[in-house]
């Protein structure tokens, strides 16, 4: 019989972590980016990988950040062709080529949405498009959602997405539809909004927060695109939002004793939401019962310290990766 995989793995960087990606290569299993959270100018992106016959990472490459990266992300292509890609945002969104193999990473593009001056607004987030490769959407403090052909360099479109900050970004599965979410002035609170690149005139408000609480995370279901997930600014609920029924969430998922910092819906589940917060738990909820109220999750991991990042693998889906403090963990669930 073979020996079951251990459970959970843990790693210990030098600095605290919070920019968390998995890799989508079906040749680079167990694969992850991290970047740090440090006071200062000068931040790091470390790349490890799990050695499957020591049971512990190892460093596959290692680059310096300007400012601490607000997101990590490897592009979502599962073919093992062509770039290996890694992006990342803080004062630029640049995208980094890591060559196979080796533990070289150099910069391949540093892009900047700022037409008038070579310093950029803040990005908080970005979102690589899934259908198409060349996309990729960031969203700024100075309230605009820019969509970036990367293979050009060049902005496809930049639009005045909110009122105010806009704290994240995500596509729709599919090419044309994204969704932002944001603190915004008109009605003094924070709102979900989707756009569609084919006509931009018009955006549609999903939700909006009735307690004048800004929205700072959002998520996509990937197998039911009707259904996103979102949560407010110290708060220790997470929202489920039905785009079909605007404006009243389909689900408040409210376990969690203190705010709630991240939320990855299942890659292979359609009815399958984590979400980790301060309280120090990872909470694994079953929407399966939706229109019912659901009261408690179907699973709960409780880390060491306040757990501020959070990431469903999407080429293995058996498995979470979390950070807290100078740790990153593996969870199989």
């Amino acid at each position: 019989m073979a020996e079951r995989r251990k459970e959970i793995y843990t790693y210990q960087s030098g600095w605290p972590i919070y920019g968390l990606g998995w890799s989508h290569r079906p040749d680079q299993k167990f694969r992850l980016a991290i970047g740090s959270l440090l006071k200062d100018y000068n931040n790091k992106v470390d790349i490890i990988q799990l050695n499957d016959e020591k049971g512990e990472f190892e460093v596959k490459g290692s680059f310096d950040h300007s400012y601490p990266a607000t997101k990590v992300m490897w592009q979502p292509t599962r073919t093992m062709g062509g770039p290996d890609l890694l992006g990342t945002t803080g004062d630029y969104l640049r995208l980094w080529e890591v060559k196979q193999g080796k533990r070289d990473v150099s910069l391949k593009c540093m892009l900047n949405n700022n037409k008038s001056s070579e310093f950029c607004a803040p990005l908080t987030s970005f979102d690589w498009n899934e259908t198409d490769n060349a996309l990729v959407g960031t969203s700024s403090i100075d309230t605009t959602c820019t969509i970036w052909n990367i293979e050009t360099g060049q902005a496809k479109t930049q639009l005045i997405a909110h009122d105010k900050e806009v704290y994240d970004i995500g596509f729709h599965r599919g090419t044309d539809v994204f969704a932002s979410v944001a603190s915004d002035v008109i009605g003094a609170d924070g709102s979900v909004r989707m756009f569609d690149l084919r006509s931009l005139e018009h955006s549609t408000i999903v939700y909006e927060t009735p307690d004048l609480t800004p929205l700072l995370r959002i998520s996509w279901n990937k197998q039911d695109p009707n259904y996103l997930s979102t949560i407010c600014m110290e708060s220790r609920k997470v929202l489920i939002l039905d785009i079909r029924v605007p404006s009243l969430p389909a689900a408040e998922l409210d376990g969690h004793l203190a705010c709630v910092n991240g939320i990855s819906w299942a890659p292979h589940s359609s009815c399958h939401v984590c979400s980790a917060g301060d309280d120090r738990q990872a909470l694994i909820w079953d929407l399966s019962q939706l229109p019912n109220s659901i009261e408690e999750p179907a699973l709960a991991y409780t880390a060491e310290a306040e757990i501020n990042q959070l990431q469903w693998s999407t080429s293995q889906p058996d498995w979470i990766s979390i950070a807290y403090g100078p740790k990153l963990q593996i969870l199989r669930v």
